[in-house]
């Protein structure tokens, strides 16, 4: 049976970790402060006006929320960050918002669902961060997540993830946070390298622990509270009177972030869950396999943590639209031109706040209004993981390859990568498709990872495992107190 982590299980453990987060100054936040920030006490908010937002430094933990202020330097917390484009843009009469994930320490709510790995394992005796390393196994944003999580929570990281990801991930994982970095073979497709490393590492390090974020529930848990209720929050800022919260689009990747369509299933029980994933690697779709370039949506598997009873609709992107909507959206002639369409300059400026991934979503929420006929009374909600800050090179490396912008281009691009966007390479899933996407679970899960056939018919037929998993999180902030109140921590302030 699935065991919770809900409950101490190492007492030396939890011991060595209170005595180093006391002698290093390290306050865990709770995860309903993640949720709600302004939960988080005054004296802790007045030290973070001197923190920048990617500073290593432990008071940054308390910046895991989707409310932070869009600043550098010194913000505290609002409204969630979210961009919403406007028809000129997408050509659809819904309204298609982004959520900013920019704002997150390391610039990607990764750092999120990180947290929610290794925070409960540390106030469980699960983790000794005065012995253990944490591994970070990832195709991207989330070994980098970890690896900050693992620095300002006073332990050590080995980061995984494959040799063709973008320069600015190996760079900024060796030379900022000083992680062991593990790069494996192939692209964002080969995950199964990655499990590889993994198994190589649980035979020859006993000092490391994975934080595999493609089974590991805190990874959805985090999402299901933190990312579905700052969609919810966003939702009641647009509203109007007719209005209806009519899709949820996520890139599947570990599955962690679609669960936070889990949680808009308790307040739009209509809603549309959408799972995204890329046309060269369509694996929900068809069964398919590949090679593509949508950075941050590993695939060629279906995730241990993901809720396959809860998805409504696969769609399928062309990376090839990616990666010239990349270049619309970050290049002078892209922005001119889109000026000249008359969209708002504003909007123009922000459009850097979203990155390959999102662009995917975008494309995603797009096919998703014309095959259900939306209407501006529908809100589409999404994701913007990253933003193209985290994709310079890879704009180089494009103009190297197709030669300099222009504004031909960029009419090109607009009218068939956005505009030209059709409600093709999609399925809406019945009952027997889930059950067929759950059942390919068995030959990455029970064949090569030894989870047991009983887990995997239990997160199948168990009609309360679910939710159980995903409000393990009450457990965990009762526990976090506890820890921090064993630290002193809090008191001393």
């Amino acid at each position: 049976m699935i065991q919770l982590v809900d409950k101490v299980t190492n007492e030396k453990a939890l011991e060595n970790a209170v005595l180093r987060f006391k002698e290093r100054g390290i306050i865990l936040p709770t995860f309903e402060q993640q949720r709600n920030p302004e939960l988080v006490p005054q004296k802790i908010k007045d030290k973070l006006k001197n923190v920048g937002l990617w500073d290593i430094n432990p008071l940054n933990l308390f910046r895991i929320t989707w409310k932070n202020e869009p600043t550098d330097k010194g913000g505290l917390y609002g409204n969630p960050n979210f961009i919403e484009l406007p028809k000129a843009i997408t050509g659809v009469d819904a309204r298609i918002v982004l959520m900013i994930g920019k704002w997150f320490p390391t610039g990607a709510h990764k750092v999120g669902a990180a947290y929610g790995c290794l925070a409960p394992r540390i106030i469980t005796g699960g983790f000794d961060p005065t012995f253990h390393k944490a591994v970070w196994p990832s195709t991207g944003n989330y070994c980098r997540g970890g690896a900050f999580d693992s620095k300002v929570m006073g332990t050590e990281s080995v980061a995984i993830l494959p040799e063709r990801m973008s320069k600015e991930r190996f760079a900024w994982l060796r030379d900022v946070i000083g992680s062991e970095v593990i790069a494996t073979f192939g692209c964002e497709s080969n995950v199964k390298e990655i499990y590889d490393m993994c198994w190589h590492i649980r035979k020859t390090r006993p000092d490391c622990i994975i934080f595999n974020q493609f089974d590991e529930f805190g990874n959805s848990a985090w999402h299901y509270n933190t990312t579905g209720k700052a969609i919810e929050d966003v939702y009641n800022l647009l509203k109007g009177k007719n209005s209806k919260l009519a899709a949820y689009i996520s890139a599947t990747g570990s599955a962690g972030t679609i669960a936070a369509g889990d949680y808009l299933r308790t307040i739009a029980p209509h809603i549309k869950v959408v799972a995204s994933e890329a046309l060269q690697c369509p694996t929900l779709l068809n069964n398919g396999f590949g090679d593509h370039r949508i950075e941050g949506i590993g695939d060629k598997h279906v995730p241990w943590v993901h809720n396959v009873k809860n998805t409504d609709v696969v769609t399928a992107i062309d990376d090839e639209d990616c990666m010239r909507i990349l270049r619309l959206f970050n290049e002078k002639d892209g922005h001119e031109y889109l000026k000249s369409m008359g969209i708002d300059q504003n909007i123009i400026n922000n459009l850097h706040l979203i990155g390959i991934s999102g662009i995917g979503n975008m494309l995603s929420a797009i096919k998703t209004a014309k095959h259900f006929e939306m209407t501006s009374d529908d809100i589409i909600v999404t994701i913007a993981t990253d933003s193209a800050d985290m994709y310079k090179s890879r704009v180089e490396e494009l103009e190297a390859e197709k030669g300099k912008y222009n504004n031909i281009q960029a009419i090109k691009d607009f009218e068939k990568c956005i505009l030209g966007t059709r409600a093709d390479n999609m399925k809406e899933l019945l009952y027997t498709d889930r059950k067929a996407i759950h059942n390919l679970k068995y030959y990455t899960w029970v064949e090569q990872q030894g989870k047991e056939i009983e887990d995997l018919n239990q997160l199948w037929y168990d009609r309360t495992i679910w939710d159980n998993l995903f409000h393990q999180v009450n457990e965990w902030d009762e526990l976090i107190n506890e820890f921090n109140e064993r630290t002193g921590l809090l008191k001393g302030l």
